[in-house]
């Protein structure tokens, strides 16, 4: 680990490793490895389940907690037999909070100055209906490598004729996002 907090790509799978050492019994599948290689981790990236590195010197990219988090959530989701397209499905605009509760990080992730936090309501049991409190399924369209649309009222998941015509709407925006400076690639939409 660098003095800025910053791993290595080998750095991170040792990371890797070392977080699924405890309670970890594999992967059921023959065809899913139990460790994410580099090259699975720059896959990963590539298939927008773990972010892009955050931070480039030279050729080395470098990674953070939040990748860690990402790829441990991962091979705990397929060990428990989600597929890949299930994973993507609930990680994606996941908060460091969601990613460390299904990496089983411990301790859990705290947000800046916990204490000074003003202690979420209790809710009135009576008027919370059972749907309120169960988990909903977000479908996601990554638009380019720093834009992805949420679809929290999508029903289905969008076929590659929704994804085309998503796309094609979305050109106006991204380009604004490009012109204003508030795409990922700074600038620059694919």
């Amino acid at each position: 680990m660098t003095e800025d907090g910053l791993w290595t790509l080998e750095q991170l799978s040792e990371r890797v490793a070392d977080a699924l050492a405890e309670d970890y019994d594999g992967q059921p599948s023959g065809r899913v490895r139990e460790l994410p290689t580099s090259r699975t981790i720059r896959w990963y990236t590539t298939i927008g389940l773990v972010d892009r590195p955050a931070e480039l010197r030279g050729r080395t990219a470098y990674y953070t907690r939040r990748h860690l988090l990402q790829l441990v959530a991962v091979k705990r989701l397929q060990a428990a037999g989600a597929s890949l397209a299930d994973v993507q499905e609930r990680l994606v605009g996941a908060t460091d909070g969601t990613l460390a509760e299904l990496a089983g990080a411990t301790p859990p992730i705290r947000p800046a100055r916990f204490w000074a936090a003003a202690p979420a309501p209790a809710a009135d049991v009576d008027s919370v209906s059972v749907s309120e409190l169960l988990p909903v399924a977000v479908h996601g369209v990554r638009l380019t490598d720093g834009v992805t649309v949420l679809l929290n009222a999508a029903t289905r998941a969008p076929d590659a004729t929704d994804l085309a015509a998503i796309q094609a709407a979305a050109a106006p925006l991204l380009d604004l996002l490009s012109h204003l400076g508030l795409d990922h690639d700074g600038g620059e939409t694919s």
